[in-house]
């Protein structure tokens, strides 16, 4: 992977309504993990599998985000912010927004600020460059309410909500092999997503639209950890999983 081939992007604007009192006065992205915020986790993350361009948007106390970015000092490393604090795009929305800091990339990841995991992201990339897919979104086979869809060849044909009998469909066929969740991470050619106009809306719908003419394709986790930060509890296993992985 070619320093300035790829672009990453960490979705740090939500609100982070479920981790209830700890986002009243903070953002999200600023919650800490063994005393480490966790946009500071990930953005180390992806300093350290090569990724030299990154592109953080904010919403939520966006100014407590960008003073602690310009407080940064990564070598060689170039951080902008996508400005949300007007209006709050959604996570589809934010990388539309974004597109202009694209131009010329060959590939982007995207990285929820509230996941964690030891997943290899630079060879998640790297295999995704050579593919000739558009899109590659890491899942799981873990439980969940809401699934994506995937048929025999592991392309994206829908979306379902498991509590609500709901579901979403690319075609008419309405047709999978297996459902599986999503895990927050994922990367695509920036070409499928370059002619569309700002809007809010959800990744989700955004790629069960590019499905309809691009081939988005499931590729399940390897790992040994991965975690969903939502909720004050799983901070907390989390935190304390870390800190035993630390260890001698």
């Amino acid at each position: 992977m070619s320093e300035r081939q790829v672009a990453a992007m960490v979705l740090a604007a939500g609100l982070g309504t479920r981790l209830g009192s700890l986002t009243q006065q903070k953002s999200k992205a600023l919650v800490e993990i063994n005393g480490k915020p966790l946009l500071l986790i990930v953005i180390e993350k992806l300093a350290k599998f090569g990724f030299n361009d990154i592109i953080v948007n904010v919403h939520h106390f966006g100014e407590q985000v960008i003073k602690m970015l310009s407080q940064l000092h990564l070598n060689n490393i170039n951080i902008i912010v996508s400005d949300e604090r007007q209006l709050l795009l959604d996570t589809g929305g934010g990388i539309l927004k974004s597109m202009p800091y694209f131009n010329h990339k060959a590939a982007v990841l995207v990285h929820n600020v509230d996941i964690i995991s030891d997943f290899d992201l630079r060879q998640f990339v790297d295999e995704f460059l050579v593919s000739g897919d558009d899109a590659w979104l890491a899942t799981q086979n873990r439980e969940s309410s809401r699934k994506l869809l995937f048929d025999d060849q592991n392309i994206l044909t829908g979306w379902t909500n498991q509590n609500t009998n709901a579901y979403k469909w690319v075609d008419a066929k309405k047709h999978y092999r297996q459902a599986l969740s999503f895990s927050g991470i994922h990367c695509f050619n920036p070409a499928i997503f370059s002619n569309l106009e700002v809007k809010k809306c959800s990744i989700i719908d955004l790629y069960l639209e590019a499905a309809k003419n691009h081939r988005i394709v499931s590729k399940q986790l390897p790992h040994s950890y991965w975690f969903d930060l939502g909720k004050p509890d799983q901070l907390e296993s989390a935190a304390i999983f870390l800190k035993d992985l630390k260890k001698p």
